[in-house]
């Protein structure tokens, strides 16, 4: 978890957040989505979705101040994210594979699809409750 704090920080240093910030002026694409996107490409490439989490709400902090986002939506938007395919960089990913004597790739069928389920559901959800909030 501190690992995940430090990284998210570098990140804000270095001004990833303002730039993505930046971004959100020129295009269409919805803060909500945007922040799953970034915690879902987080969590993929890092393995813990509780470091995604933390980076991914770092990153996209500044997106509720620019676009007026509900800051309870983009926490759900950012969970939900951060949940998505797990897969063999992931210590939950070995545990569910070792404790249900699966091969590598039946837990990939089974783990990883349902995070995945979970992640898309909860994103979906997400917007759903964007349009009457």
């Amino acid at each position: 978890i501190g690992g995940g704090g430090a990284f998210k920080q570098v990140l804000v240093d270095s001004g990833v957040d303002k730039y993505i910030a930046s971004m959100m002026h020129e295009t269409n694409v919805s803060p909500l989505l945007m922040a799953w996107s970034i915690a879902a490409v987080l969590r993929i490439a890092l393995g813990s979705a509780t470091v995604a989490a933390i980076t991914a709400g770092g990153i996209a902090a500044p997106l509720i101040a620019t676009t007026g986002v509900s800051p309870e939506l983009m926490v759900i938007a950012v969970g939900s994210g951060s949940v998505i395919f797990s897969h063999v960089n992931d210590p939950g990913f070995w545990l569910f594979k070792e404790y249900f004597n699966l091969t590598i790739g039946e837990t990939i069928k089974s783990w990883s699809m349902l995070e995945t389920i979970i992640s898309v559901c909860g994103l979906i959800g997400c917007l759903l409750l964007g349009m009457v909030v």
